[in-house]
């Protein structure tokens, strides 16, 4: 069995001030594969972004072990450390690109701190450029890219150093839904070509449902839960899980009278007809209370919550028709 290229075995990590304590994260245990692309999703304050930043010890934990390629982080030396960090590959919202350097001499930089001489990395700098499809930006300014640009040479200079793994912290929030997509399917390929794991760090959990292998849902400085993307979208566990794949509808959906019904789509294509065919089949309409669903990857993944007619033969053809359908479902008096 493949070892984890990251384990993160139960983190603390506890920001203390003069006259307050205050615990980001609790007892965080996490296991990362290698060559995954893996996500880890929560709301503004969930402790995500101190998270990342313990993977790769900007933040020491308080307590708790984080292993690299089965080094433990915690008891490098500051040499083994900075030499650790070199294999991790770190991708920012605000791209952190220098103003007074141009495209190529951004990728160069960590090049130039290795000491590698100017002239190899100016044609590793170039050969990365390529990857990311901005060769013809090369002399350009950050000032004169446009946002999907600069994180483009963002991804080129954390790729520089010939990471193991890229840690995306946000990588997106600051670009726009086309911008995003394009991004997402950089990262994708640069995952399936090159092997290297990613880790994206997230609030949206459309860019979960886009990219991500697995994700963890971390609220309130805990893992909610975690597993496969696909599962988690078929029947969220947690509160916060089904908050951020259902919406609002948790808190606003109330069920009156009647019989409901949550039925999941657990990867059927996502141009399969299923209410036009349950209709159909029962020759009665049925009222839809609630539906999310995305489309991953080709399949449909969601769940939606409908209401069954008054009706007992209906119902019982209903019902029929999801169990030989093989489409889950179960009743509910909540979401």
């Amino acid at each position: 069995m493949t070892d984890p290229i990251i384990s993160i075995q139960h983190l603390r990590k506890e920001f203390t001030g003069t006259k307050v304590s205050v615990e980001a994260l609790k007892d965080i245990s996490i296991d990362i594969m290698p060559g995954e692309i893996f996500g880890i999703i929560g709301l503004s304050g969930a402790g995500k972004s101190t998270l990342v930043r313990c993977i790769n010890f900007l933040e020491e934990p308080t307590s708790g072990d984080v292993f690299f390629d089965g080094k433990k982080m915690n008891s490098l030396t500051p040499k083994e450390l900075r030499k650790v960090r070199q294999s991790m590959g770190m991708i920012f919202q605000q791209f952190q690109l220098l103003e007074q350097r141009t495209a190529i001499r951004n990728v160069t930089f960590p090049l130039e701190i290795q000491g590698m001489k100017p002239k190899d990395a100016m044609e590793r700098a170039r050969e990365l450029l390529k990857i990311v499809e901005l060769s013809d930006r090369e002399n350009s300014y950050p000032s004169q890219l446009s946002g999907g640009q600069k994180q483009r040479v963002a991804i080129a200079r954390a790729l520089a150093t010939n990471p193991k793994i890229l840690l995306c912290d946000e990588a997106t929030s600051a670009l726009d839904p086309n911008t995003t997509k394009s991004i997402l399917s950089l990262l994708k390929r640069l995952n399936k070509e090159m092997g290297i794991t990613v880790v994206v760090i997230t609030h949206e959990m459309a860019v979960i449902s886009q990219i991500c292998d697995r994700v963890a849902i971390i609220d309130g400085g805990l893992i909610a839960e975690s597993g496969n993307v696909s599962d988690i979208f078929m029947a969220p566990k947690s509160r916060i899980g089904r908050k951020l794949i259902l919406g609002d509808a948790v808190d606003e959906v109330h069920f009156e009278s009647g019989r409901y019904y949550r039925i999941s789509f657990d990867g059927r294509q996502s141009q399969e007809p299923v209410i036009s065919n349950i209709t159909l089949k029962a020759k009665t309409p049925i009222n839809i209370m609630y539906a999310k669903t995305r489309d991953v990857n080709g399949t449909a993944r969601g769940q939606m919550v409908i209401q069954l007619p008054d009706n007992p033969e209906k119902q019982k053809e209903i019902l029929s028709y999801l169990k030989i359908s093989d489409i889950p479902y179960e009743e509910v008096s909540e979401l």
